[in-house]
C-alpha cells in the first residue's frame, strides 16, 4: 500500500525518511558484507587450483587467481559496470564508465565485480599448466570488462530494482520472446557458471591437452595435483563463499520478506551441495574399481567429493530462492550424475580440464537452469501451469544465448592468441614447470626445505670409500675419505671428511687435505 506523503504530518515525513535512509543503510551493509565473503571465494579457487596442479607450477597459478580480483576491479570499474547496468538497450548499457555511476549503486557494483571475478577465476583451472601468462591477462579483461557484463544486462539488469530510465535487458523481460515469462537464475546458475564453464571449455580445446595427458594409444593418463590438503582447504572456503554468493542474490534484508528469502536460499545451498557429495563419493566408489593382484579395488576420493559438493551448489544457484528442501535435494543429487558423467565424457573425448571446470560450471550450471523451473514453488512440478513452462523456456533460450555468446567471443579471442603463439608456453617449460622460468618464485624452493642432512647427503655423493659412524649419546659422529676432492686451486686432492650431527639438525663437518 502506498502512502501519500504530503497527507503525512511534517513530523510523520522525517520518521518516514529516517526509516528509509535506515533500511537503505541496512540493505548496503547486507551486500557490502556478503561481497567481502564471496570475494574471499578467490582465496578458495586459489588453493583449489593450486593443490590440483604440480608443484612446479604453484606460483603460476597463484599470480593467476591473486590477478583475477585486481584485472576485474579495474576492467570492471571501467567498462563492465557500465555495459551491465548502465543507460541504454536490452542488450547493453552505454553509460557509468570510469565511476560515472550514482554513489547510491556502489554496493552493487562490488557485488556484481566480485562475480565478475569468479567467472573468470573459473577459466584459470580449465587451462591450467600449459597456458601462457599473456593469454591470461587477455582472457581476464574481455570476460570482465565485456562478455559477463553483457551477459548480466540480460538477464539482471531491471528499472525497477535500480531505478534508472534503461531498458530491462532482454531476458528478464521477455517480451520479445515469450510475452510475460522471464528468465529465472536467482544466484548464476547460467550467468556466471554455464558463462565461465563456456569460456573454459574454448581455451581448453585450443590449447590442448598437457604434455603427458594422453598416452599413445589416446587413452587418459591421470597427472595428480601436488597437495590433497591445499585443494581440500581450497574447497572448504569456495563452500563457505557459496553461502553468501546464493544468499547475497536477494540483494536487500530490510524488506519484508528479505530474510526468508536469503535463509531459503543459504539453506538450499548446503542441501543440494550435501546432496551432490554423498552421491559423488558412491559413484566415484561404483565405478572406480582397479584391478590389483587379481583382486577389484574401489576407493572412496576426497577430491571427485569436492568437486561434486561444488557441482551441487552451482546447480541450486538458479533456484535457490524458490525452492523447497525437497527440490534443493533433487537438484542436488542430479548434478552429482552431471558432474561425474561429465567429467569422463569432457576427459574420453580428449579435452584436458585439470580442474573439471566444465563439468562442475558448465554442465551442473546447465543442470541449474533446468531445475530451477522444475522444482521451485510454482514450478512445472508443483503447478504444472503454462507460465512455469514458459520460465523453462526463457532459461533454455537463455542458456543458447549465453553459450552462444560466450563461444562467439572466446574462440576468436584464443585462436588469435593461439596464431600468434602467444597462448601456450613453450614445451620445455610446460615439462620444467613455469614457476622458475616465468617468474623466478618457485613455490617451494630447494634452498628453503629440508631435514638438515643436506651436506651429508651432498659430499657422500662425491663417493666416500670408506666411512665409520659412532653414537656418543646425543652426537652422531660420521667419518669417511674421497679418493679425491677438488682444491682451491682446481686440483684433485684426497680429503678425509669428518661429520658430526648433534640430533639437532645441526652439522659439524671438518675436511682435512692429504
Amino acid at each position: 500500500m502506498e502512502v501519500n506523503i504530503s497527507l503525512v504530518p511534517e513530523w510523520g515525513q522525517q520518521l518516514i525518511k529516517l526509516g528509509t535512509a535506515s533500511n537503505d543503510n541496512l540493505n548496503n551493509f547486507f551486500v557490502i558484507t556478503v561481497s567481502m565473503i564471496v570475494f574471499l571465494m578467490q582465496c578458495g579457487f586459489a588453493f583449489l587450483e593450486a593443490g590440483a596442479v604440480r608443484s612446479k607450477n604453484t606460483t603460476n597459478i597463484l599470480l593467476k587467481n591473486l590477478l583475477d580480483s585486481s584485472v576485474a576491479g579495474l576492467s570492471y570499474w571501467a567498462l563492465g559496470y557500465a555495459f551491465a547496468f548502465g543507460d541504454g538497450t536490452g542488450f547493453i548499457g552505454g553509460s557509468g564508465f570510469f565511476g560515472t555511476f550514482p554513489e547510491a549503486d556502489l554496493s552493487k557494483w562490488f557485488f556484481q565485480m566480485v562475480f565478475a571475478a569468479t567467472a573468470a577465476t573459473i577459466v584459470s583451472g580449465g587451462v591450467a599448466e600449459r597456458c601462457e601468462f599473456v593469454a591470461y591477462l587477455t582472457y581476464s579483461i574481455v570476460l570482465t570488462a565485456f562478455c559477463y557484463p553483457v551477459i548480466t544486462r540480460w538477464a539482471w539488469h531491471s528499472n525497477v530494482s535500480d531505478g534508472h530510465p534503461s531498458n530491462v535487458g532482454w531476458l528478464i523481460d521477455g517480451v520479445s520472446v515469450i510475452p510475460g515469462a522471464a528468465y529465472h537464475d536467482f544466484a548464476g546458475s547460467g550467468v556466471v557458471h554455464v558463462c565461465g564453464g563456456v569460456a573454459a571449455l574454448c581455451g581448453a580445446v585450443l590449447l590442448g591437452p598437457r604434455i603427458g595427458k594422453y598416452d599413445s594409444q589416446g587413452r587418459a593418463v591421470a597427472i595428480p595435483g601436488h597437495s590433497v590438503p591445499l585443494a581440500a582447504l581450497g574447497g572448504f572456503i569456495l563452500m563457505f563463499g557459496f553461502f553468501a554468493f546464493n544468499g547475497g542474490s536477494q540483494f536487500s534484508i530490510s524488506n519484508e520478506g528479505d530474510g526468508v528469502v536469503v535463509a531459503r536460499a543459504v539453506v538450499n545451498t548446503i542441501i543440494s551441495g550435501s546432496a551432490a557429495g554423498v552421491t559423488t563419493i558412491l559413484l566415484h566408489r561404483m565405478f572406480s574399481a582397479t584391478k590389483r593382484n587379481c583382486i577389484r579395488h574401489s576407493t572412496w576420493s576426497l577430491l571427485s567429493t569436492i568437486n561434486g559438493v561444488l557441482g551441487g551448489m552451482v546447480a541450486i544457484c538458479a533456484g535457490a530462492n524458490m525452492m523447497h528442501m525437497w527440490g534443493a535435494f533433487i537438484t542436488g543429487f542430479i548434478s552429482a550424475l552431471v558432474y561425474y558423467f561429465g567429467s569422463m565424457l569432457v576427459e574420453r573425448i580428449g579435452i584436458d580440464d585439470p580442474l573439471d571446470a566444465v563439468a562442475v560450471h558448465g554442465l551442473c550450471g546447465t543442470w541449474g537452469l533446468v531445475a530451477a523451473p522444475l522444482f521451485i514453488i510454482d514450478g512445472i512440478l508443483l503447478s504444472g501451469s503454462r507460465k512455469s513452462a514458459e520460465v523453462l523456456a526463457m532459461n533454455l533460450i537463455g542458456w543458447l544465448a549465453i553459450v552462444i555468446w560466450t563461444a562467439a567471443i572466446c574462440l576468436p579471442m584464443f585462436g588469435l592468441l593461439k596464431l600468434c603463439k602467444m597462448l601456450r608456453v613453450e614445451e620445455d617449460i610446460e615439462m620444467k614447470g613455469l614457476d622458475i622460468p616465468k617468474h623466478a618464485e618457485p613455490a617451494y624452493p630447494s634452498e628453503a626445505w629440508g631435514d638438515g642432512w643436506g651436506e651429508f647427503l651432498k659430499a657422500t655423493s662425491t663417493g666416500l670409500e670408506k666411512h665409520n659412524m659412532s653414537d656418543s649419546g646425543s652426537s652422531i659422529h660420521v667419518t669417511g675419505s674421497s679418493s679425491e676432492a677438488t682444491s682451491s686451486s682446481g686440483d684433485k686432492t684426497p680429503q678425509e671428511l669428518s661429520y658430526v650431527h648433534h640430533g639437532n639438525g645441526a652439522f659439524q663437518m671438518e675436511v682435512e687435505t692429504k
